[in-house]
Order: C-alpha cells, then sequence, then structure tokens
C-alpha cells in the first residue's frame, strides 16, 4: 500500500471517528485523545492531521456530507430525476442511524455558530451546498422535461426549511411528526411545483 492510500486511510478511520464521538458526546465535550482511541491512532498521528478541534469539527462535518451524497448519487444516470429527488429528501431527515449521526452533527453545527463566527461562515458555506445540491436535481429534472419549469431557488430554499423544520421535531421524537408524515408533507410541495405524482416515489 502506497503512503498516499495508507494517509488517505488514517484521514479516513479518523473523520469516521470523530464524527461517531462528536455525535455522541457533543463537540465542547470531546478531547483529541478520545477521537484518536476510536479511530485506533495514537494522539501524535492525530494532530498530525488535524492540529485542532476546530479543524477536525469542520472536516468531520464536510466529510458527512459529502458520504451522504456519494450514496444518494449513486447510479443517478439511471434512475429519473424524481427518484434522484426523493433520495436527496430522504437523506435531508433522519431516516436511519446514519443520518441520524448526521444530524446530531448538524445540531451540534448550528449551537457553535451562534458562538462563533468562524463556524458560522462555514454552517452558510455548507448550506450553500445543500441549496446547490438540492438545485442541481430540479434543474436536470427541468431540463430533462421530467418536472414542470419552476423557481428552482425558491424551491430549493423551501426544501430545505421543511426538512429543518421537521427533522428537528423527528429528533426530538415529537408524536406528533413521524417520518412517513413528514415525507408526505414535504413532497406534497415538490409534486405541486413540478407536476409530480402526489406519491414520493420509492428511493
Amino acid at each position: 500500500m502506497s503512503t498516499k492510500v495508507r494517509t488517505a486511510d488514517t484521514r479516513e478511520r479518523i473523520l469516521t471517528a470523530a464524527c461517531e464521538v462528536i455525535a455522541e458526546t457533543g463537540f465542547e465535550k470531546i478531547r483529541m485523545r478520545m477521537v484518536a482511541e476510536r479511530a485506533g491512532v495514537s494522539t501524535a498521528l492525530l494532530h498530525y492531521h488535524f492540529d485542532t478541534r476546530e479543524k477536525l469539527f469542520t472536516e468531520a462535518m464536510t466529510h458527512s456530507f459529502a458520504n451522504t451524497a456519494v450514496d444518494v448519487e449513486r447510479d443517478v444516470e439511471s434512475v429519473s430525476a424524481a427518484v434522484t429527488l426523493a433520495r436527496i429528501l430522504r437523506s435531508l431527515l433522519p431516516t436511519d442511524p446514519q443520518l441520524h449521526q448526521d444530524w446530531r452533527l448538524w445540531q451540534e453545527l448550528w449551537v457553535r455558530a451562534l458562538r462563533d463566527e468562524t463556524t458560522r461562515q462555514f454552517a452558510v458555506d455548507l448550506y450553500a451546498q445543500l441549496h446547490e445540491w438540492v438545485a442541481d436535481a430540479v434543474r436536470r429534472g427541468i431540463a430533462s422535461g421530467e418536472f414542470t419549469a419552476t423557481d428552482v431557488d425558491e424551491l430549493s430554499t423551501l426544501l430545505l426549511s421543511l426538512s429543518d423544520g421537521y427533522g428537528i421535531r423527528l429528533m426530538l421524537r415529537d408524536p406528533t411528526v413521524t417520518l412517513e408524515t413528514a415525507l408526505t408533507a414535504i413532497w406534497r410541495h415538490c409534486s405541486a411545483a413540478l407536476g409530480l405524482p402526489a406519491t414520493i416515489p420509492e428511493a
């Protein structure tokens, strides 16, 4: 195995471990040693790759988002635009254990962004990437003729806002909100704006 591959593998293990520890413990309580132990590396090696907790946190958030996007975009060329959009919407909610962990990371990001300007800017940039991810899926559907033309940015902002709102209620285990009702409500806006069937397609 080349040095470059080993380095990439080590970073992957560290970032995966960081996501787990931050989600379990909270950013304010984690110590670099805790992440190193979870990743199975020395603290010195962890500091070699990430010299501060703040850098580790932002890299972990980016890592989490990138992994979700890769999973959602699999075989994107062979499925309909509606299925791709439905996959994205499901990934924006805590629909499985991994996404539940991702949501805990987002909640840590929101809290930290309220107190730290650098984190606030990072959070805004991440939202811009999320917005573009949703918008690009909508644009592809419009370009292919599968979707009715609409204001892409307005719809994308609405979908992200709805996902955040319902996601928080789901994370709180609010008994009045279920994953099914949340997805149905969000998709209702998609179907109305894009001329799609009212039933969300299977992913």
